[in-house]
């Protein structure tokens, strides 16, 4: 099962990454811009993710993905890490994250990151 130090690693793992502490949790920041959080007990995740993409998300895996009430107006989504498969699925997730918050001179840089893996 994934855990609060696996995503530590595989988001510090990715390009110009950094960890703050916001709102009393762990966020992890691309060139200043938030891509992921660890909420309250560290047992799930939140990301970004298109409002029309997680809609399907939620509807498709409910026991995955939710949407928090107070995050139902922007464009994120949480993720419960005992529901994922494995790390790799943790890693495609953090990095379709990191993608969205990431300045285009890193995209160019790293064009491979944030797409599915052909596993």
């Amino acid at each position: 099962m994934q855990d609060a130090e696996d995503v530590r690693r595989i988001a510090l793992s990715l390009p110009d990454t950094t960890e703050k502490i916001a709102w009393s949790m762990p966020t992890f920041r691309v060139a200043g811009k938030m891509f992921a959080t660890l909420p309250e007990d560290e047992t799930s995740i939140a990301v970004r993710c298109p409002k029309e993409e997680r809609d399907e998300l939620v509807l498709a895996e409910p026991e995955k993905f939710w949407i928090a009430d107070h995050e139902a107006q922007f464009a994120w989504v949480r993720v419960r890490l005992a529901a994922l498969e494995d790390e790799g699925e943790l890693r495609d997730i953090l990095a379709d994250s990191w993608r969205q918050a990431a300045p285009t001179r890193l995209l160019d840089a790293y064009p491979e990151l944030g797409l599915p893996s052909d596993s």
